[in-house]
């Protein structure tokens, strides 16, 4: 059997760590692969890991086609499906993988009302009811992202941030467990060379980067609300003396229609 090993299609998800990689062949050395390959024609889609392995001890493996792939995006979609669904994948690469999933599906909706303009319209892809995948569901917002990822709309927007922002040492620390998706995401606001920097120190020091940073961006919110606060105070304060000078006012009518009160009372009584 001739199966092709593309290195996209292999590194388009990130690899195992060597600790989950030695579990895995510490599986399969005692229970055997278990699992089929799957492959698109001669190339390898889905267990990179194990073919490895299988083929490093020469044991036994299976294959399965799925015959409904029409293009690369199709295989890309179904890895970050299959992916997706896995307890094992961290919170960020689902992230990472669930807005890749909505930039192709994007693209490929553009592709399709680009192609709905012209004079002919597209030839049908084919006459199988079940050859081809079926049209993704669009992520269209930031909360269906997050659906698809089991995120929260918050993280999704951090990811997004380091995504864009993030030097590649301070990805690898994020993918290590070295720093959480929030403290990465205040980390990634600094210089490159400071991201670098913090990255190569550790743990630390990038949460030390993380403080600082966000200590950085409350400052001003704290400043701008000063003054705030102060005429607020300012208010308050001239309310209370307003309500004390009403209430001595009051309680000076009060005395005044009691002498008036008192005055009347011996008058009367006089006659």
């Amino acid at each position: 059997m001739n199966i092709v090993v593309n290195e996209e299609l292999k590194n388009y998800i990130d690899p195992l760590t060597p600790e989950e990689h030695e579990a895995l062949e510490r599986s399969i050395l005692a229970e055997g692969c278990r699992d089929a390959l799957v492959l698109w024609g001669d190339v390898l889609v889905d267990g990179h890991n194990r073919y490895g392995i299988c083929q490093k001890h020469g044991l036994p493996f299976q294959t399965v086609q799925n015959t409904r792939f029409e293009s690369i995006e199709d295989v890309h979609l179904w890895m970050i499906d299959q992916h997706l669904g896995r307890r094992s994948v961290s919170d960020f690469l689902r992230g990472v993988l669930a807005l890749r999933k909505k930039e192709i599906v994007a693209e490929r909706q553009a592709r399709t009302l680009a192609a709905a303009t012209t004079a002919e319209p597209p030839a049908d892809r084919t006459d199988s009811a079940d050859a081809a995948l079926p049209p993704p569901a669009p992520l269209n917002s930031r909360e269906a992202v997050a659906k698809a990822a089991r995120l929260s709309s918050s993280q999704v927007v951090m990811i997004e941030k380091i995504r864009k922002q993030a030097a590649p040492e301070l990805v690898a620390a994020l993918k290590s467990g070295t720093i959480s998706i929030n403290a990465a995401a205040a980390v990634a606001s600094l210089p490159a060379e400071e991201q670098v920097a913090a990255a190569v120190a550790g743990k630390d020091e990038l949460k030390q980067a993380a403080k600082r940073v966000r200590e950085a961006k409350r400052k001003p919110r704290e400043e701008a609300a000063a003054p705030i606060e102060s005429a607020e105070a300012d208010l308050v304060q001239g309310l209370e003396r307003r309500v004390a000078e009403l209430t001595a006012e009051n309680e000076a009518l009060r005395r005044l229609v009691a002498d008036l009160q008192a005055q009347q009372a011996e008058l009367d009584h006089s006659r």
